[in-house]
């Protein structure tokens, strides 16, 4: 059942504390009881450019984030807002505004750049908030993003022929869409005396500059850094919302006192996200959802705070480590629910048992399947086969003791009349033992046709016969109607009937072992069907991923070759060929 959000404003996610990143508890509470997918917005920029205000219009509120009239940033850390999707069904969408970048008070801004990184790794739609035009001084404020590869790994352990600087394939996949909002823009959208839309005002700023020096490599980096990082991108502009010395009450004042222009500008933006933001998912397509959230916020501010770079495979690897091992809890839950249900101690068979044991388990591996990613090793299927194997052992003991029970309790009913006709020496009289032979035969019947006797019916039977040979021999002794040959032919009568009874349990024993063995080998099977269906719907996903990847770098080496950039457009090809050289040995790794 989907949970409720109640929250009725922003709270605090990541707090920033005397140059100290921490998360708070609170804000992942509330993020570890959603259960549905999420869309993740993050806005960044420099302090005191409007983000809070976008952000609130996304929240479809006047009022929430901070909107500070002064130069001091209000802000601080980065604060987490949790609605209903307005537009997707079952979906959240959360708003991280961050702590405006550049805030003089600080001093050291060590810490920018980690917001900037977090911003980038927790959403899926990333947005960059700036004043004015895309001038150089704006790409110079962007130089956070240029130091992504220095602040982010892809891989916990790179290969060592791989260039991570170089190679941006692996941050593509997982980086989210960049949208570039311009506040109070006040220039004509032209170039060359060409009118431009905002998209194309962007990818015209993002041009580099021919040339070796120093300067045009600096004015090149944060642009060649946007463009392989950020393939899909975005540009809004906005008209300054009212005049200067009414911003400070912009909160309060109505549309119909702000400019028209901006009016429709902010809900062009809120209606782009709003359609096009996609849910934030992990490699593997697997889509994030609180708890998986909280898990990656944890994860990642955890390594920064001692002293690491957050990495996404270890977020991934630790959050896969949480879900499977709640995955292997959840197909057991399962299993005993199914079991409880279905199964009727004492079973008349083992092989009933096995076959509900059977139905139950591979209901029980398709839920830890549905669950689980990333299972390294394949150790949490392992331990799941382990715990299911033990719950089927716990099964058929359980199975042979109530089976045990319910004969015993069933030879005391039906037996125990016959104990006590022995005891009045009602058979200890001429004639006597054929007597008791056919009362004891009666009573066999009697017992054979009980229904549900279970497993231990004839082992129970003969182990009580047994027992009371002493007692049947002595009856026999003291009938005076048969005569020595007479009682030597039923001595042995009686021994061959209990060896034919031995040999009938010692079969059942072995028929029994050969269908435990056979349930061993189809669950195995079983696994191994569940297992191979997962590693093979996984290869396809993550070939997907790589091909959407690749159409997006042969599209920017193509723009890189078409403005005359060879350098560039060499160390993109060669990111290319390695791509994929990697698809076409996952291509050839099918599971046979």
């Amino acid at each position: 059942m989907a949970s409720e959000i109640h929250m009725t404003g922003p709270m605090c996610l990541i707090e920033n504390t005397n140059g100290r990143l921490m998360a708070n508890p609170e804000a992942l509470k509330i993020l570890s009881a959603i259960t549905q997918p999420m869309v993740v917005v993050a806005i960044v920029g420099l302090y005191r450019t409007g983000k809070s205000y976008l952000m609130n219009k996304l929240a479809g509120k006047k009022k929430g984030f901070s909107l500070g009239s002064t130069v001091q940033s209000h802000t601080k850390g980065i604060w987490m807002w949790c609605v209903p999707h307005p537009k997707k069904p079952g979906h959240i969408l959360v708003l991280l505004d961050t702590e405006g970048l550049g805030d003089v008070e600080k001093g050291d801004n060590q810490n920018d750049s980690w917001i900037f990184a977090l911003a980038v790794l927790l959403s899926s739609t990333f947005v960059y908030n700036s004043m004015g035009t895309i001038n150089q001084q704006a790409m110079d404020q962007l130089y956070y993003v240029t130091e992504l590869t220095h602040r982010i790994r892809s891989k916990s352990s790179p290969d060592e022929n791989e260039n991570e600087v170089e190679d941006s394939a692996d941050f593509v996949s997982f980086f989210p869409d960049f949208v570039w909002t311009l506040r109070d823009f006040s220039l004509d959208l032209e170039a060359d005396g060409q009118p431009l839309t905002p998209d194309e005002y962007l990818t015209y700023s993002l041009k580099l500059k021919k040339g070796t020096s120093q300067k045009d490599e600096t004015f090149n980096l944060p642009r060649l850094c946007i463009r392989k990082f950020f393939p899909k991108k975005k540009c809004f502009v906005f008209d300054r919302p009212v005049h200067r010395r009414k911003l400070a009450q912009l909160e309060k004042l109505q549309d119909e006192e702000l400019d028209p222009e901006f009016v429709q500008q902010v809900a062009d933006f809120c209606s782009y996200i709003f359609s096009n933001s996609k849910t934030k998912t992990l490699s593997g397509g697997i889509q994030v959802n609180g708890p998986r959230l909280e898990s990656l916020v944890l994860t990642y501010v955890n390594a920064i705070s001692s002293g690491d770079l957050p990495c996404m495979e270890n977020a991934v690897l630790a959050l896969a480590q949480i879900e499977n091992s709640a995955a292997v809890q959840k197909a057991i839950a399962h299993y005993e629910q199914q079991m409880g249900q279905k199964v009727q101690l004492p079973t008349e068979s083992l092989q009933e048992l096995l076959d509900l044991h059977r139905d139950s388990e591979r209901e029980a591996i398709e839920v830890f399947i549905r669950s689980s990613f990333k299972d390294v090793d394949h150790l949490f299927q392992k331990e799941l086969a382990a715990q299911l194997d033990k719950k089927r052992d716990d099964f058929c003991k359980q199975n042979q003791e109530a089976s045990s029970d319910r004969c015993s309790g069933l030879l005391q009913v039906i037996f125990s009349p016959l104990e006590e006709e022995v005891k009045a020496g009602i058979y200890s009289k001429p004639g006597g033992y054929r007597l008791f032979v056919q009362k004891l035969q009666d009573l066999k019947k009697k017992y054979y046709e009980e229904p549900r006797k279970g497993t231990q019916a004839e082992e129970i039977l003969q182990t009580y016969l047994k027992s009371k040979e002493s007692m049947t021999d002595a009856i026999l002794q003291t009938d005076q109607t048969l005569t020595e040959k007479e009682k030597e032919i039923e001595v042995e009568r009686v021994k061959a009937e209990s060896a034919q009874a031995s040999a009938k349990m010692l079969q059942e024993m072995q028929r029994k072992n050969e269908q435990m063995m056979e349930q061993k080998e189809r669950s195995y099977q079983e696994h191994l069907k569940q297992l191979t269906e997962k590693m093979e719907n996984d290869r396809v996903q993550l070939l997907k991923e790589q091909e959407r990847t690749l159409a997006l770098k042969l599209q920017e080496q193509e723009r890189l070759l078409q403005e005359g950039f060879q350098k560039e457009s060499r160390i993109m090809k060669n990111e290319i060929q390695d791509l994929q050289t990697k698809m076409r040995r996952r291509k050839a790794c099918t599971i046979s």
